[in-house]
């Protein structure tokens, strides 16, 4: 039998006319969607099935940024078919069973790619947009580079390039701002764990101990964090455990092997159109390491964007600047929908997808 909480994953409301109404050729459904032989939670939403494909690739890994992109940028489902994804071990798609030796870079591409697939079949499109965010900038890397011909353009957020630099550049800075300003206690715990290369739980000591440097543990912010994660129709208070367990199983997983990525080294260049958004203030992947990548990524055209007064989530730091950036930079490089029918009728809302 299905629990309340897997029952509750698969509802999202609909778009409504002015009539009340749900809006003809919209999209609106969450389900589970067999990938790599495991479920794992989907959700497409869309006010018109003809907008471009935007597949979101969370960061963490094992945190997904559904409900802070739902809570304040809700305006890119006007304009794109928006695909929400937790990734194999995250939110809606962990569970306690799933063997820690799946939790790979290579089987993250091949879930990606099925995904993709799927939404190609489901939607009708030949090719989509994908936006990768932190760890998901460099699995987005990753997939453009293994397949082009399904990519319409890749967008980088908080955007990885040599992974390993960015860490001790990430440290250092928090150090330094450590000491200008004066917090002995924070300091402290920051030499305790040294310079990196870290252990996960060095790595949450420190990025706590950055975050608090800027600000972000004061309790105004973290109620304003509680209302993001809270806020967003799809939201839980009874996924909140779940989901920092999630996050956690697929840090201590993933951890050894994506923080030694280096994507300057093993992805120089890509065929796809490129989009870089940058948050000017971004603690985590100082914007330095981000813009030395790319400077020397070869791709057919390429843009950056800055974010001046963004941290590490332009989208939650600043969202209207990301949406009119999605719209007047992304979707004009997104390939024009091709005349395939999609699986669903675009003449009326789609029904909910079978697990």
């Amino acid at each position: 039998m299905e629990t309340p909480l897997k029952a509750r994953s698969r509802k999202t409301p609909p778009f409504l006319g002015l009539d009340g109404k749900v809006v003809p050729g919209s999209i609106a459904e969450a389900s589970y969607v067999r990938l790599g032989g495991l479920e794992q939670w989907v959700m497409i939403r869309s006010e018109n099935l003809t907008n471009p494909v935007l597949v979101v690739l969370h960061g963490g890994p094992g945190f997904s940024d559904t409900a802070f992109l739902r809570y304040h940028t809700p305006e890119l489902e006007k304009s794109f078919t928006v695909v929400y994804w937790d990734q194999r071990g995250t939110g809606r798609s962990y569970h306690p069973t799933i063997a820690p030796a799946s939790m790979t870079v290579a089987q993250f591409i091949a879930d990606l790619d099925e995904l993709v697939d799927y939404l190609r079949r489901r939607l009708g499109k030949d090719k989509v947009a994908i936006l990768g965010h932190s760890w998901g900038s460099a699995l987005g890397v990753l997939y453009a580079a293994r397949c082009p011909e399904k990519v319409a353009v890749y967008i980088g957020v908080a955007q990885i390039g040599d992974w390993p630099a960015g860490e001790v550049a990430s440290y250092a800075k928090a150090v330094a701002e450590a000491e200008r300003q004066g917090k002995r206690a924070v300091l402290r715990k920051l030499r305790a764990i040294g310079p990196p290369p870290h252990s996960v739980d060095s790595v949450f000591v420190e990025r706590t101990c950055a975050e608090f440097l800027r600000g972000g543990l004061k309790p105004k912010a973290l109620w304003a964090m509680a209302r993001m994660l809270l806020g967003a129709p799809e939201s839980s208070l009874f996924e909140l455990r779940a989901t920092f367990r999630a996050f956690r199983f697929s840090m201590q997983s993933m951890w050894p092997e994506v923080s030694r990525l280096n994507l300057i080294q093993g992805v120089p260049g890509l065929g796809v159109p490129v989009v870089v958004l940058l948050g000017r203030r971004d603690p985590w992947i100082p914007v330095e390491v981000s813009v030395a990548y790319c400077d020397v990524l070869r791709a057919p055209s390429k843009k950056l964007v800055w974010f001046e007064e963004s941290g590490h989530e332009p989208f939650v730091d600043e969202p209207s600047r990301f949406v009119a950036a999605m719209l007047d930079v992304v979707r004009p490089l997104c390939a024009p929908s091709p005349e395939v029918r999609p699986d669903v009728d675009r003449a009326a809302p789609a029904a909910p997808l079978a697990s």
